[in-house]
């Protein structure tokens, strides 16, 4: 058993599995988390770097499923968390289920708040532990057709943020933000966006690059990380462009119809 543990959520694919690897490749015993039976074959790889590694199938977008994730750790000292768990939707707002829109809701807003308020607790009282979260630069843009994901991110982007000033004193516990721009992952698939412009796009970012960049902004204590050149850009033109400007751009990329074929 490694004298570190750590915990990542949404670790079956992409951007997760990327960390997941990250923190075995150094060092920690990791209990990682999916709402899919494939997290079961992810930590099998994960298992290669010869620490300690538990999988468990959980719905996060509830308080029970992060119960019950937090209950699988076995009381074990947490020094590592990466909520990166999430849920995208495509398609016009007026189209959606409120199933469907709701899940994006509690996956991304209210399961994240809830785990975090549970972790960062005893980090707090410890002074000691690592959080990373996983927002998005679509957190600065009103996003047309995928306008529930976008809001829950900016939701994200600014509670990160004040988060970090209330637990400022605990100047041992680091609280950083990985914004991602479009990432090649199974997002836009489950989406439902891969008849997108910017689904069907080949040249989305490396999830291990995303990850990586994640991953050194954590350990050096950064409080946010944009990863990619043209997001960086993207994200600081967003701060002087009128919204209804910004939302149209969106809807050139993200309306259903817009891959070039």
């Amino acid at each position: 058993m490694a004298d570190k543990f750590a915990i990542i959520t949404g670790a079956s694919t992409g951007i997760g599995f990327e960390l997941a690897s990250l923190a075995a490749r150094n060092g920690y015993d990791i209990l990682v988390v999916a709402d899919e039976p494939l997290i079961e074959a992810a930590a099998a790889d994960f298992r290669q770097y010869e620490h300690d590694v538990q999988a468990l199938e959980a719905d996060l977008s509830t308080p029970e499923g992060v119960d019950r994730l937090l209950e699988a750790a076995g009381g074990r000292r947490i020094d590592l968390l990466c909520a990166n768990a999430g849920r995208g939707l495509g398609h016009a707002f007026l189209d959606q289920s409120v199933e469907d829109w709701r899940a994006v809701v509690d996956t991304n807003i209210t399961g994240t708040a809830y785990l975090l308020q549970k972790v960062l607790r005893g980090m707090v009282a410890r002074n000691d532990g690592k959080v990373l979260v996983t927002g998005s630069i679509a957190g600065y843009i009103p996003g047309a057709f995928q306008a529930v994901y976008n809001g829950t991110k900016a939701f994200l982007d600014s509670f990160v943020a004040a988060l970090q000033n209330e637990i400022k004193d605990a100047d041992g516990v680091t609280l950083t933000n990985l914004m991602p721009g479009p990432t090649d992952t199974e997002f836009f698939a489950r989406g439902d966006m891969l008849d997108t412009d910017v689904g069907s796009d080949p040249k989305k970012d490396d999830p291990a690059k995303v990850a990586a960049d994640g991953w050194d902004a954590l350990m050096e204590g950064k409080a946010a990380v944009v990863s990619g050149w043209k997001n960086k850009i993207q994200s600081a033109v967003a701060n002087v462009t009128p919204n209804a400007v910004l939302a149209e751009q969106h809807r050139k990329m993200a309306e259903p119809g817009t891959a070039d074929h």
